[in-house]
């Protein structure tokens, strides 16, 4: 695995034969997830009736998702519609029994993430199980809802000691540009209740693409760059000052560092 980084090339905006094709491409890229997470979700629940064992049965979903969006990235690049690198994808594949944190600048986030966890585990939405795109794959998977706080504790404390990799976005949804970063404290509680390691991730994307409020076809005039770093590992119980086992004291000083090690001008 390398560490160097490349220079970032120069950005130049796209002639508008190429801005109406970037668009067009876009488009059908969002018509392609949609029918792909149409299919896949018959597709699980086939896997549900034929995989008797749960286990067994999560692991083969984690896996057809992350392909499917390894897939569904090298579509859009070839398709021309974006471009991304990601710096460390190594150290999520070999991660175990620990939080994953990342800033949410865009709606590929999750897919970028999970296109190189094939056993990503991540908190999603009560809200998304409504949606006939994801739902399927969300049940398959067996993905925590972030519904009721303490079963969620519960279960995630359960899921990071049995070894399983968890993702979860401390903003809680997507950030909006210019805004300055809010973090709910639940990554931070569960952490240190449950006393687990960190891995932090940065997400930047070159143009503003995909944030919270825009649409699909309010695309940049230059090609959106993504860029994910993978950062350092460090243990919630660092957060711990002293003599003072204050959970709640604890969360506090981690949200505090996630602030700032999360921030856009901290990439």
């Amino acid at each position: 695995m390398s560490t160097r980084v490349a220079t970032p090339a120069v950005l130049r905006p796209d002639n508008q034969l190429k801005f109406v094709w970037r668009m067009l491409m876009t488009g059908g890229c969002f018509a392609l997830f949609g029918i792909g997470g149409l299919l896949l979700t018959a597709w699980f629940h086939i896997l549900c009736l034929w995989e008797k064992d749960p286990h067994a049965r999560t692991e083969s979903a984690r896996r057809v998702i992350s392909a499917s969006f390894r897939l569904f990235l090298n579509v859009t690049r070839r398709l021309g519609v974006l471009d991304y690198r990601i710096h460390g994808a190594q150290l999520l594949r070999e991660d175990r029994g620990n939080l994953v944190l990342a800033n949410h600048p865009t709606l590929l986030d999750y897919v970028l993430l999970a296109s190189v966890m094939p056993q990503c585990d991540c908190v999603v939405k009560r809200a998304l199980l409504d949606n006939p795109y994801v739902s399927g794959a969300i049940r398959a998977a067996d993905y925590l809802i972030n519904a009721q706080a303490e079963i969620l504790l519960k279960e995630s404390e359960k899921r990071l000691r049995a070894g399983d990799s968890l993702l979860i976005f401390p903003e809680g949804t997507r950030s909006r540009p210019g805004d300055p970063m809010k973090l709910q404290r639940g990554a931070a509680n569960l952490a240190v209740r449950s006393a687990c390691d960190i891995r932090i991730v940065h997400i930047h994307c070159s143009q503003l693409f995909l944030s919270k409020g825009s649409k699909w076809y309010q695309i940049p005039r230059t090609k959106p760059q993504f860029t994910v770093e993978v950062k350092a590992r460090f243990s919630a119980g660092d957060f711990f000052a002293g003599g003072d086992q204050s959970p709640a004291l604890a969360a506090r000083r981690l949200t505090r560092h996630l602030a700032g090690v999360l921030a856009p001008e901290n990439s």
